[in-house]
């Protein structure tokens, strides 16, 4: 299996090495600050785009419809993208990885999507429970729970929504208490990606019984093995869409975590999972922006064939207007993770961008999804056509990795904030 993964890494790694880094990492003149834009993609980025694409439109796009009507958990699939390099692409070098940045993930993530958001966000799931890791972890944690990713396909998940505690995070109350050398964790978590598919959780839990100490203090991250005795795996939740993605419950009852497998060390974890998601969600947001794209397709493939009234469905200036709305809102929710991805790969926060664009391409998403099934009529209400799939696959962009309100929220902290300076 690692012969394969470094198979495919090679596949996209098409040019030299330190052609690679010039192009994708910090050091890029590209990804400067002031050098002035450019839309043109590197001949990397369009391998990158060009492998995800063919693996979307060639073996997801077949398979999505059985795996959306079985819930089935899309392993072959999972283990496909893995052998490609298309799963697990921000894990350093120095662990065995690409070492990809944001933007180069959010080109692979789009492409993923418009195959299949179940299929894209069970692989995304893996970026959101490493990142805290990547971003936090010292090298003896990155190299142990990083590399072993990299050997050979796996799971992990974040592990951090409660039953009571979704997009209010500092509502957790999983309380993790020391004794000795070891944390004793007890709590329960829900609605977790890869829940019952992970080797490995990031779990946050409460550390600091206090309820006056503030969240930026209270809490703490851990790196929990998912054969830990004390973990209990809930039943796979059948959900509206995305049906193929595990989503699961899980217990935390006397879970024995050992001192070395905190993040940073006590009080650190709030910070932590927050700052993830600057990472994390462009790549969501870019996932949206891949069914916003199919959704399009669809439509407008659909218009050109059908009907009605003795002329085609794009004749009707009605229909050709919702297209041309369409298409309009796909480009803008583009750019806008784009942005995003570009703000945190130069090296600067990008907090404000990346919940502009989780936001916006969200709601495009459903808006997108909600007009094709209106073009297609009754045969969009119908399971033989693809656009019901892609309406109640959308849904969820509005809700994980915090609500299209919470989002609205940061923006409008970060808006305000600035005129207060």
């Amino acid at each position: 299996m690692a012969a394969a993964f470094r198979r495919g890494c090679r596949v996209l790694r098409s040019v030299s090495y330190l052609q690679c880094r010039a192009q994708h990492t910090k050091a890029s003149l590209k990804q400067e600050p002031g050098v002035g834009f450019s839309f043109e993609l590197t001949e990397q980025q369009k391998e990158f785009q060009i492998t995800a694409r063919k693996f979307a439109r060639e073996e997801i796009i077949p398979v999505a419809a059985e795996y959306d009507r079985t819930g089935e958990y899309p392993l072959p699939l999972i283990k496909r993208a893995w052998e490609l390099g298309l799963i697990n692409t921000h894990i350093p070098e120095s662990c065995g990885g690409l070492g990809l940045g944001t933007f180069d993930a959010c080109l692979i993530t789009e492409e993923l999507a418009y195959g299949c958001t179940g299929v894209q966000t069970a692989i995304e799931a893996n970026s959101l429970g490493q990142m805290p890791v990547i971003i936090a972890g010292n090298d003896e944690q990155k190299k142990k729970y990083l590399g072993r990713m990299t050997e050979q396909p796996m799971m992990c998940a974040y592990c951090v929504t409660e039953p009571s505690a979704g997009s209010d995070v500092a509502g957790i109350k999983t309380r993790a208490e020391k004794k000795g050398d070891e944390y004793v964790i007890n709590g329960q978590k829900m609605w977790i990606t890869n829940g019952g598919k992970a080797n490995w959780y990031f779990l946050l839990a409460r550390s600091n019984p206090d309820p006056k100490v503030p969240a930026s203090k209270a809490f703490t991250g851990f790196i929990v093995e998912g054969d830990t005795p004390g973990i209990h795996i809930g039943k796979k939740e059948l959900n509206m869409g995305q049906r193929c993605s595990d989503t699961r419950g899980i217990t935390f009852e006397d879970v024995r975590v050992p001192k070395e497998n905190v993040l940073i060390g006590e009080g650190a974890g709030f910070k932590i999972a927050m700052g993830a998601f600057d990472r994390t969600r462009p790549p969501v947001a870019a996932g949206a922006v891949g069914l916003a794209q199919r959704a399009l397709d669809e439509a407008t493939k659909y218009a050109l064939e059908r009907k009605t009234f003795g002329k085609l469905l794009v004749e009707h200036q009605g229909v050709s207007f919702l297209l041309a709305e369409m298409a309009m809102k796909v480009e803008l929710a583009r750019l806008s993770y784009q942005r995003a991805a570009w703000e945190v790969d130069a090296g600067r926060r990008n907090t404000y961008y990346a919940s502009i664009a989780k936001a916006f391409a969200g709601d495009i998403a459903n808006q997108l999804a909600t007009d094709a099934v209106q073009i297609f009529g009754g045969y969009g209400f119908n399971t033989e056509y693809p656009v019901e799939k892609l309406m109640r696959d959308a849904k969820i962009y509005q809700i994980y990795e915090g609500t299209a309100q919470i989002q609205r929220l940061i923006i409008a902290r970060e808006h305000i904030e600035k005129y207060k300076k």
